[in-house]
């Protein structure tokens, strides 16, 4: 979930890529149903299959993954790794069930490309129930609808993301060191609550997002990449250094916070929506299989090592990023400060989503002279909207999991298997398949009813022993 999640090109495919007629390449379209494969015409400058699974890693890689070793804390030492790799398994095969539904109805539809909102709708229409065909434009709805709250609820988590970190690095700077060995104690020197410091990267995030071209944004989405894979590579250096015993680490943890993992990781996972436009893109799409496959195993393993070692260091004093626990040198602050410009540039290229979808609608009902200060308000109208609603829930694991639970969980886990489902039923489905999908969405709503309620019931009322959001003294 993260920098490269989208270039310029993309965002077409990724809400609404309805193909006309005039547009499709009819010579390839009339070859489509005859070859048996699928293919995408037209793309002649497409990407290799390396810059495919470059992009599919790159768009793994957020505040989600930072996120894990807390998660697994709350599933426990054991259970955690073992629900991150069932939950890996279970997302990868939902995108795939999503590109074969995507397949079938190129092929029905004679159309070089439909992105998931088609897809949904299509499903529908091949429903054996009436009510559902006859409304089946709000399966695309629906999809928008997540799509926009998942990406709005991104840009929440990131403004406390950079709250979070910034304030940590800033208080402990007259106790910063070189020496990132030795364990002292330090005293924070106390600055403004992190709901000011959200409120102090509001006008810069709203001056960022005024850049409406994403190729625009191509160096800084290049300089947030190169910021969070040397932030990374220097996390896992202090992380896998002199591990505690983990014998005192609980194999399984208590049911109570067990949701607060599933929403966490539903959250890293959800990745689908990139899923149908990095194949588009591809000069061969017939490798995108592999490539999909692949590169989940390889975000899967990145996963599961990040959170358990992560764990495993820190123990029960995990934070709800793993940044806020690392030393207190100037190397690792600088890791911090590193991997939060990352997360800024970010920002832009999570929000280009909601705004292709909310602004449009807006815009296309003003007159000329008036388009551009609408545009320019509404970004600014949905920034201040993420501003507040982070400001309204400050801490970071709530907020990863209240968006996992409410719509990641949707698109990842929820709406695939019912639509493969509504697209093969009138065709014949095994009993096996149907159980197998129907299980799939039991598991995702269960984990959306469940996790939404634990996340809300934790802001109302804290537990006892709150995640510690703001302290450096513990591990420094």
């Amino acid at each position: 979930m993260s920098t490269q999640r989208l270039r310029n090109e993309d965002y077409r495919d990724y809400s609404s890529t309805d193909v006309s007629p005039e547009e499709s390449p009819s010579e390839g379209l009339n070859n489509l149903s005859s070859s048996g494969s699928y293919q995408r015409f037209g793309e002649s400058n497409g990407t290799t299959w390396f810059q495919t699974l470059i992009h599919l890693l790159k768009s793994n890689i957020g505040t989600g993954l930072l996120g894990l070793p807390l998660a697994v804390r709350n599933a426990g030492i054991l259970m955690g790794p073992l629900s991150l790799l069932v939950i890996g398994l279970v997302a990868v095969h939902c995108m795939g069930i999503l590109v074969k539904c995507a397949h079938h109805f190129c092929h029905r539809l004679n159309k070089p490309f439909v992105d998931y909102g088609d897809t949904v709708m299509y499903g529908l229409e091949a429903s054996p129930i009436s009510w559902l065909r006859n409304n089946a434009r709000w399966g695309r709805h629906t999809v928008d609808f997540f799509l926009i709250v998942t990406q709005l609820g991104f840009c929440c988590v990131y403004f406390v993301f950079l709250a979070d970190n910034f304030k940590q690095v800033i208080e402990a700077a007259n106790g910063t060191t070189t020496n990132c060995h030795n364990n002292e104690t330090v005293i924070l020197t106390p600055t403004m609550d992190s709901r000011l410091y959200m409120l102090a990267f509001l006008p810069f995030l709203v001056l960022l997002v005024f850049v409406r071209n994403l190729r625009a944004l191509s160096i800084f989405s290049l300089l947030a990449n190169i910021t969070m894979v040397v932030s990374l590579v220097m996390i896992y250096q202090f992380i896998v250094q002199d591990i505690p015993d983990p014998s005192l680490l609980p194999l399984v943890a208590s049911w109570q916070t067990y949701p607060l993992f599933f929403g966490t990781a539903v959250f890293a996972f959800e990745g689908i929506g990139m899923v149908l436009p990095l194949e588009n893109k591809m000069k061969d799409p017939r490798k995108f299989s592999f490539i999909l496959y692949g590169g989940m195993a390889i975000i899967t393993v990145l996963y599961i090592s990040l959170g358990s070692l992560g764990y495993l260091q820190f123990g029960a004093k995990i934070q709800g990023s793993i940044t806020l626990n690392l030393p207190n040198c100037w190397l690792y602050q600088s890791v911090k400060l590193l991997y939060s410009i990352g997360i800024f540039f970010t920002y832009a290229l999570q929000f280009y989503v909601p705004a292709e979808i909310i602004i449009p609608f807006f815009v296309a009902r003003v007159p000329e002279h008036w388009k551009l200060v609408v545009d320019l308000s509404m970004r600014t109208m949905l920034v201040c909207l993420t501003c507040v609603l982070a400001i309204l829930i400050p801490r970071l694991d709530l907020v990863i999991s209240l968006v996992g639970s409410v719509s990641s969980s949707a698109l990842a886990l929820i709406i695939p298997p019912l639509l493969e489902i509504a697209t093969y039923h009138s065709e014949g489905m095994s009993p096996v398949t149907i159980v197998k999908d129907a299980l799939i969405s039991l598991l995702g709503f269960v984990g959306f009813v469940v996790g939404t309620y634990v996340t809300l019931y934790e802001l109302i009322q804290p537990s006892s022993t709150p995640v510690f959001v703001n302290s450096t003294s513990a591990f420094v």
